[in-house]
């Protein structure tokens, strides 16, 4: 393997800019095809013509060059032509790998889609197995231009195999501003999830640095790529912990082109028709999240249903059709062994009364039709019947009745939840009404699992679940609802749990979220944390999740790592404009508590520094993290202001150390450890 940053004439160099020149001038021609199009030319129809102008500005924006986004990362040569239908109609051997398709004025293409199966082998293809591959070529970028390229001849058994420096000078790039793409690093293990079929939910195990999150993303774009009709008719959803998480990834998918994808957390998801303003404990947020809560909730739904003990009697002209109580009990109790949702079968209960009295007009020598059914379905009486044995419900009263009533959540929750745990979550205070609620985010949870006891949740054709680990049972049940005729994918890391109702295992996850059929894979490579760091903070593993395989890292650079004791602010402060010497972006991460003390240090020495989430500038590179919103983001350099803080700022040692875990590796290349308190002891 060799690495060329040369630049003489006509050399391969040349070459490849050349070809980067001709494809930017495709994109380009392809861009203003697109927006010559007249909309008035292809329809009349306004309604028709909103859409087709909607859909010309998306193809637009996916079509855009993005200057400092390379147009293609690599090339593939291969030993025999793959078939035309491969490689989107190209007939050649010699295909450039890149973010989006780009063809010619021919229609011949210069930049195949990373995602289109000819692409694979760049991903797979190694000296054990070529996969028909002559020799695979890596782009190097400064900025926009391509400065370098690195060639494997993987078909030549007198070169070895090396690990690629270009690979390594991109996993390793210092970052500012939101999380990347990784389309040009993609390891052979993370490509195996991305190109896994739509019909199977994977469910992905990850430690800190081993690319989950961005595996998970590109799964979504590969799955768009390869069943783009059948999901844009059920849509795609990607859910995240919170919002600075949600924003700090927002930029991944458009960079790779597609645009249709919505973001959300869970707490987006179940909010429905009542404002959460409140907080629970931690003894009520658990018992509330808890799965036995669903058998609650049913029950306490279809108690609402009574068997009738009258006759309905019908009314039509001259006559009188009477449906008598025991067989209008026996379509009761068809209607309940059907298992169907409460409000589709409150619907369909006065069609089966009319069908009843159908049956009795059709004996008596009527021929009645439709229309006659719909007529005695509409029925005063019939409608009377319906209210009186199945009558509306309203998912938040009902929960509010539960949390509020004490007799009421003791009849259904008898036998599943003991005393203690209805006292814990039962209300201190009668409340007037919904509105005046103050509903915590648990209750959103149990409204919105009695809406689709009435009313069946819309399912999306694939939803991916990021930092999954901190889901309550009821929370997966809420996700899974969203899903039931789709797939997922599943990521989180088990020694991540900062909940107290974190997941203690992935097929108990998969149970909640109702794809027991999931797949569970583990990614150990960690590409992105330092071995010096990850090698500290895998201390903690044996004290919070025992049997969980250490991530080892695989990067050549070992990374800066520095404990320091320290006697104040100032010297934290200190360390964090040692680290804003070097390039990148630098986080500062504290116990929440701590946070106003730092933010007034900081501004005292005249550090400007961004929330979680904000974008990162020239002049603000420094980012001040608490650590319960540290999860998921990375920075190229941390400064972690007191461990022992971050353990105690939790209800539970269990719990702090494994926030502690998370904010010891969100550090790319290098983490300073500054403390003035005696280190936890599962560290030292």
């Amino acid at each position: 393997m060799s690495t060329h940053a040369h630049d003489t004439l006509d050399d391969p160099l040349s070459r490849e800019r050349s070809h980067l020149a001709s494809s930017r001038a495709a994109l380009r021609a392809m861009r203003e095809d697109v927006e010559s199009l007249d909309i008035r030319d292809v329809t009349a129809n306004w309604v028709n013509a909103e859409v087709l102008s909607r859909q010309i500005d998306d193809r637009i924006k996916a079509l855009a060059d993005l200057s400092d986004t390379p147009l293609f990362f690599g090339r593939l040569d291969y030993l025999h032509a793959p078939g035309a239908d491969q490689a989107e109609g190209a007939d050649g051997e010699r295909f450039y790998i890149g973010r989006r398709h780009v063809h010619d004025h021919d229609g011949d293409p210069m930049v195949i889609d990373w995602r289109a199966p000819v692409s694979q082998p760049f991903y797979r293809a190694s000296k054990k197995d070529p996969l028909d591959i002559a020799l695979r070529r890596r782009f190097g970028y400064t900025g926009g231009d391509l400065t370098a390229y690195e060639d494997e001849h993987l078909s030549d058994p007198a070169e070895d195999a090396r690990t690629s420096k270009l690979l390594q000078r991109e996993i390793e790039r210092p970052r500012v501003g939101p999380m990347r793409d990784i389309v040009a690093t993609i390891q052979p293990e993370q490509d195996e999830i991305v190109r896994s079929g739509l019909g199977g939910t994977v469910c992905v195990q990850g430690g800190p640095g081993t690319g989950k999150t961005a595996v998970g993303l590109h799964r979504v774009a590969y799955l768009l790529y390869a069943h783009r009709e059948r999901l844009a008719r059920t849509g795609t959803l990607v859910i995240g912990p919170n919002r600075s998480f949600l924003h700090y990834i927002e930029q991944v998918l458009p960079a790779l082109g597609e645009l249709s994808v919505r973001q959300a957390t869970v707490d987006d998801l179940v909010a429905g028709s009542v404002e959460v303003l409140g907080t629970d404990d931690a003894a009520a947020a658990i018992i509330k999240g808890d799965a036995r809560m669903a058998q609650v909730l049913r029950r306490a739904v279809y108690a609402h249903v009574t068997m009738p003990t009258e006759q309905v009697v019908v009314v039509r002209g001259s006559r009188r059709w009477r449906v008598p109580a025991y067989e209008l009990e026996d379509i009761v109790r068809e209607l309940l062994d059907r298992g169907i949702r409460y409000g589709a079968a409150r619907e369909a209960l006065p069609q089966r009364i009319a069908h009843a009295v159908l049956v009795q007009m059709e004996r008596s020598g009527e021929a009645p039709d439709d229309r006659v059914q719909d007529a005695v379905a509409r029925n005063s009486a019939v409608k009377a019947a319906v209210k009186a044995v199945w009558p509306p419900v309203d998912p938040a009263k009902l929960v509010l009745r539960l949390l509020t009533d004490a007799d009421f959540l003791a009849v259904h929750s008898d036998g599943i939840l003991t005393e203690d745990e209805r006292k814990t979550i039962l209300w201190a205070r009668p409340v007037r009404s919904v509105k005046a609620a103050k509903w915590a985010p648990a209750d959103a949870v149990l409204i919105d699992e009695t809406t689709d006891l009435v009313q069946r949740t819309h399912s999306l054709g694939h939803v991916v679940l990021d930092e999954a680990q901190d889901l309550s049972p009821m929370q997966y049940r809420a996700v899974g609802r969203r899903c039931t005729t789709g797939s997922a994918t599943v990521l989180g890391d088990l020694a991540q749990g900062t909940t107290p109702w974190a997941t203690r295992s992935w097929d108990e996850a998969l149970a909640h979220l109702g794809k027991t059929e999931g797949v569970i894979e583990e990614l150990t490579a960690g590409f992105r944390v330092p071995t010096d760091v990850i090698t500290y903070a895998s201390r903690l593993l044996p004290h919070i999740a025992p049997g969980l395989t250490p991530v080892a890292s695989v990067r050549e650079n070992p990374g800066f790592f520095a404990l320091r004791p320290v006697t104040g602010t100032a010297e934290v402060v200190a360390a964090c404009e040692e680290l804003l010497a070097h390039e990148g972006s630098t986080g500062l991460i504290s116990a929440d508590a701590r946070i106003p003390e730092l933010a007034e240090a900081l501004t005292a020495a005249g550090l400007g520094h961004l929330a979680p989430g904000e974008e990162t500038t020239a002049e603000t590179r420094l980012t001040l993290v608490p650590a319960s919103l540290a999860k998921g983001l990375e920075y190229d350099y941390v400064v972690l202001d007191e461990p022992q803080a971050v353990v105690d700022g939790e209800p539970d040692e269990r719990t702090g150390l494994r926030r502690l875990y998370v904010t010891l590796t969100r550090a790319v290349s290098g983490l300073i450890v500054t403390h003035a308190s005696e280190l936890p002891a599962q560290l030292t």
